[in-house]
């Protein structure tokens, strides 16, 4: 099964590339480095998927969307504009007036009368503001939040500048379209900043961008499973020789898949079952996910057009914030990671504690790139305990119980 559908894989590859650059030669190549993605991440794809019918995994699928309560919070909606004219969609979740405690939550203890503080979510390539569920959950009723989609992802508008003037997305774009979001969302007050992935190099964009924003309002940081630069040395787990292949065609094959959206996508569905195999062999590392979670990674990434995926994946190569990092050395920082990620490995999340000598370092045993759905209790008890040296938990505020992502959990 695994086999074959690696086979569906290439041959969409090839005949998308062949179509745009009309060389068979060049169709070959990508054809290959398709392949050797395909191939290296089959290799972790569980055993059953050659033994359980596709019927019945299709049904597991449908069970999985219909009982799974992920994703499923919403807050009050809100649109920012940005400097292109793209639209920027975002929910805020209000504080409570009346915390209620109850013995099932856990106390949490901050200053008497803490100043008011907007916590803004970013989240990462591929996905949505929902990617932030159990820490969206966790934190309702107790300090406001702001969560947001970015350009061309989840409900917010495809990026105009990329659409109508095919103008390449940037990481300094990003930072831009979050300084609209915060100030549409969040005008005034002290700001926390947690970014994931693309959404912690989001982060450090609009540090290097605004940085007297950082100095006047920004109280507290929180950086999960993101990188400052170099990310063009990451070999997603792969053997050296393949790497290299990809790294060299992976541009030219996005770009030629980018623009054959509609073949890929078929390709896409045909091939359902290796492209959810490649998803959570790279977004988990530990073995006993809920498969709800697991489902849940999955349709996110799946949400996400191919011409999109293409579309971003130049920005990482350029990306380098690491001098911008300097904005937040006298702030109270989270530096986290799981230490099975494969997308930005935690030697990343290291050199930038390495930088800010007074950030907290947590690396996450058993853990991958989706750190905050794997191990949401440790990313919450850490982002939990930064607010609290932010000053922005009330005494006796307590954070709601988020759960756990185990086989054996319950959702919710």
């Amino acid at each position: 099964m695994s086999e074959s559908s690696a086979e569906a894989v290439t041959d969409v590859a090839a005949a998308a590339v062949a179509s745009a650059a009309g060389s068979w030669r060049k169709a070959g190549i990508a054809g290959v480095a398709i392949g050797v993605v395909a191939a290296g991440a089959a290799a972790g794809v569980a055993i059953e998927r050659l033994t359980v019918g596709r019927g019945m995994r299709n049904k597991a699928r449908l069970a999985l969307d219909s009982t799974g309560p992920y994703g499923s919070l919403r807050g009050t909606p809100g649109k920012a504009y940005a400097d292109d004219g793209t639209e920027l969609y975002y929910e805020v979740d209000d504080i409570e007036q009346d915390v209620t405690f109850t013995p099932r939550r856990r106390r949490l203890f901050g200053r008497k009368a803490p100043a008011p503080v907007t916590v803004v979510f970013c989240h990462g390539y591929c996905l949505n503001q929902d990617s932030w569920h159990f820490q969206r959950a966790a934190l309702r009723g107790v300090v406001r939040t702001v969560h947001w989609d970015q350009r061309s992802h989840g409900r917010s508008g495809r990026g105009v500048a990329q659409s109508k003037d095919g103008t390449p997305v940037t990481i300094d774009q990003l930072g831009r379209d979050l300084k609209a979001v915060i100030d549409a969302a969040a005008p005034e007050g002290s700001v926390v900043l947690v970014g994931h992935s693309m959404g912690g190099m989001t982060v450090m964009a609009l540090a290097d961008q605004y940085p007297e924003l950082i100095r006047d309002r920004v109280v507290a940081a929180a950086l999960v499973g993101t990188s400052s630069g170099r990310l063009g040395e990451v070999n997603f787990g792969l053997p050296v020789a393949g790497v290299n292949v990809v790294r060299r065609v992976l541009p030219g094959v996005l770009k030629a898949l980018g623009q054959q959206a509609a073949l890929v996508e078929r390709g896409r569905r045909a091939t359902a079952d290796l492209f959810a195999g490649i998803i959570k062999r790279y977004s988990f590392a530990s073995r006993d996910v809920d498969p709800a979670i697991a489902r849940f990674a999955e349709r996110m990434i799946e949400g996400t057009p191919i011409d999109v995926v293409a579309e971003f994946y130049p920005a990482f190569t350029d990306h380098d914030k690491t001098e911008a990092l300097a904005r937040f050395a006298d702030l109270p920082v989270l530096v986290l990671a799981g230490v099975g990620d494969m997308v930005t490995p935690s030697e990343h999340s290291e050199a930038i504690a390495d930088l800010l000598p007074d950030a907290e370092l947590v690396l996450v045993p058993d853990a991958g790139h989706l750190v905050m759905l794997e191990r949401p209790e440790v990313v919450m008890d850490r982002v939990a305990d930064l607010l609290m040296r932010a000053g922005a938990v009330p005494a006796g505020a307590t954070v709601g119980g988020y759960g756990s992502t185990n086989s054996t959990a319950q959702p919710g």
